[in-house]
């Protein structure tokens, strides 16, 4: 048998555990993990090699009902996945509704390529309550495979992964064989910062915020990264940046020192911050921030 390779998308509601299932399949931190919903915004890909075969792996935003224009392009992007694949990977937990988005779930019911449904954190419950879960998923998805596993303690994932495998066609790898990724570096940077920011706030700031990255200096083990964090309103700048700039300077510690870890570099870190009035609601930014390829 020859080379195999295929797109596997990973999708599913908010907080399921998907990037944490990406980031385990593909033994790298390539998706941003916090314990807030909607944490991912893009499709985010990692490529996972061996000697006869290429998995390339997507990881999609959560399934939600958009309040706004980013929402429904994120939105986009976790709909997209179910028209590009050669195997779909819809991630449910113990704990959520996986039906709480019936048009969505109806979408994938009538996925044409195979369908795996992957009932992750089974580690935080019982047998008993996996096994009605696991009848329930199967009465919902007769002709789906049903992977009980634990994506943070690595359970089952093998198990998994020779099934993909398995199922992949024949192809050629569509990637270099040394490529874990096809985003750039200053993709992840923006990535990292992102995510100190959604640990470190609460409520809607964190969700108001978007990160650029505007200067990209590299020079021998070391690079001089400057970026802009992006806010809706004056109020959300002043909080962003803190009393003094402390809250500022807390965030770009944070991500420093998670950047130098990514890029194995030293890293100089600049943060600005500022504000793009309504950005979410707004064509022309989402266009800017990558959000709409129209």
């Amino acid at each position: 048998m020859g080379h195999k390779a295929g797109f596997v998308n990973i999708i599913g509601n908010p907080n399921v555990g998907k990037s944490t299932l990406m980031n385990a399949l593909v033994g790298e931190r390539i998706s941003v993990i916090t314990s807030k919903a909607q944490t991912t915004r893009h499709r985010i890909t990692g490529i996972v090699n061996g000697d006869d075969f290429q998995i390339v792996y997507s990881d999609t935003p959560g399934v939600l009902e958009p309040n706004y224009k980013l929402q429904q392009a994120m939105l986009g992007f976790s709909s997209s996945a179910l028209v590009d694949a050669d195997v779909l990977l819809y991630v449910t937990d113990t704990v959520e509704d996986m039906f709480k988005h019936p048009d969505f779930v109806a979408k994938v019911q009538q996925a044409t390529v195979p369908l795996f449904v992957v009932i992750n954190k089974i580690d935080l419950s019982n047998s008993e309550k996996v096994d009605v879960l696991f009848d329930k998923i199967r009465q919902a998805f007769p002709k789906a495979e049903i992977f009980p596993l634990s994506a943070l303690h690595k359970f089952n994932l093998e198990i998994l992964l020779k099934r993909i495998v398995d199922l992949l066609p024949e192809s050629p790898p569509y990637f270099e064989k040394d490529s874990i990724t096809d985003r750039s570096e200053r993709f992840f940077v923006t990535e990292i910062i992102r995510g100190k920011i959604l640990e470190q706030y609460k409520k809607e700031v964190p969700y108001s915020t978007e990160v650029v990255v505007e200067s990209f200096k590299e020079n021998g083990d070391f690079v001089e990264i400057s970026a802009i964090i992006n806010v809706e309103r004056d109020s959300q700048k002043g909080i962003i940046i803190g009393h003094k700039g402390e809250a500022l300077k807390k965030i770009g510690i944070a991500a420093r020192k998670d950047i130098e870890q990514f890029l194995d570099k030293r890293i100089m870190l600049k943060l600005f911050v500022k504000v793009e009035k309504n950005w979410r609601n707004n064509d022309n930014s989402l266009k800017k921030f990558g959000y709409r390829g129209d």
